[in-house]
């Protein structure tokens, strides 16, 4: 099926409002906050986040046995011919060279900071530390952040940077460090973590991803990630490859990821303080794709 750009799909849209379409369009997967701005925190006997009693986050064990440093070398040495999301699209990385992701093995970063935008369970009172990660293997004509997952804005980095900001977050007071678009620097993450929780990262990890995820990548994150995130955009095949780069297969190989993801730490419920601390929590959204039909994205038999 012949796919749209994402110039060819605002025109769309644009020439509906122009025709008075009654629809109201959202575009995009989620919101974008931009702000840094923290709450008014004066007064405030303790800076550091306050926990839940029982919470431990599940890769301070894996850093302490070595396992979580191998995993991370494990999903590196994936990129020799990149397999890390489900198109593997078999690009050597590590030699500079771009997947279909048009990321190479350089970590490029569009921001962090405290985050206001995302579940009241996840945000709190301080944000969700959220990192921004440049470039998208999905790559969406309608993502709201498509400077960032198209056009690549962002800025290089390492892993020790990426370590420092984890624990920057930390400092503000963040309630979790929150992975935006994780899946092809899923190598970096965990290399990040690792070298963070050895300098005593302890929030909760959040991975925040599209969905569309290989069972063989998701039990390498078993016992490290905390939160998942995913969205479900598609129920149908010919949808998903329409409007997301020839994802023909996102229904499909997403459903059997949520299961899997939802097999590791079960549905998210909220502590005592009401925060999300673990477990899965499924993004559904409800999108007007812009031609002469309305789509609604996402199966509620799926939730759970």
């Amino acid at each position: 099926m012949k796919g749209h750009s994402r110039r060819q799909f605002i025109s769309s849209c644009l020439y509906l409002a122009l025709c008075g379409s009654p629809f109201i369009l959202q575009f995009g997967c989620r919101k974008k906050d931009k702000s840094t701005s923290l709450p008014d925190i004066s007064g405030h006997e303790n800076d550091q986040p306050k926990t839940d009693s029982g919470f431990e986050p599940a890769y301070l064990s894996l850093h302490k046995s070595g396992e979580l440093k191998k995993r991370g070398e494990e999903l590196w040495n994936m990129m020799k011919s990149c397999e890390l999301c489900p198109r593997m699209c078999g690009v050597n990385r590590l030699e500079g060279n771009e997947g279909f992701c048009r990321a190479s093995s350089q970590l490029k970063i569009s921001s962090y900071h405290p985050h206001f935008g995302e579940e009241k369970s996840l945000v709190g009172k301080r944000g969700s530390g959220t990192i921004f990660f440049t470039n998208c293997g999905l790559r969406c004509v309608f993502c709201i952040n498509w400077d960032v997952s198209l056009e690549g804005k962002g800025d290089p980095g390492t892993i020790k940077e990426l370590a420092d900001m984890m624990l920057d977050l930390q400092k503000m007071g963040c309630r979790n460090i929150n992975f935006v678009t994780p899946t092809h620097y899923s190598a970096h993450i965990l290399l990040a973590v690792d070298m963070a929780a050895a300098k005593g990262l302890r929030l909760p990890l959040v991975y925040n991803t599209c969905g569309w995820e290989r069972l063989e990548i998701l039990k390498k994150l078993a016992g490290i990630i905390d939160i998942y995130l995913p969205d479900f955009k598609y129920s149908d095949g010919k949808m998903a490859a329409k409007y997301s780069s020839g994802s023909e297969t996102y229904p499909e190989i997403t459903k059997a990821a949520l299961l899997e993801m939802h097999h590791q730490m079960g549905v998210a419920k909220p502590a005592n303080d009401g925060l999300m601390y673990r477990g899965l929590m499924i993004r559904q959204f409800l999108l007007c794709i812009c031609s002469w039909q309305f789509y609604c994205f996402g199966l509620n038999s799926i939730l759970v």
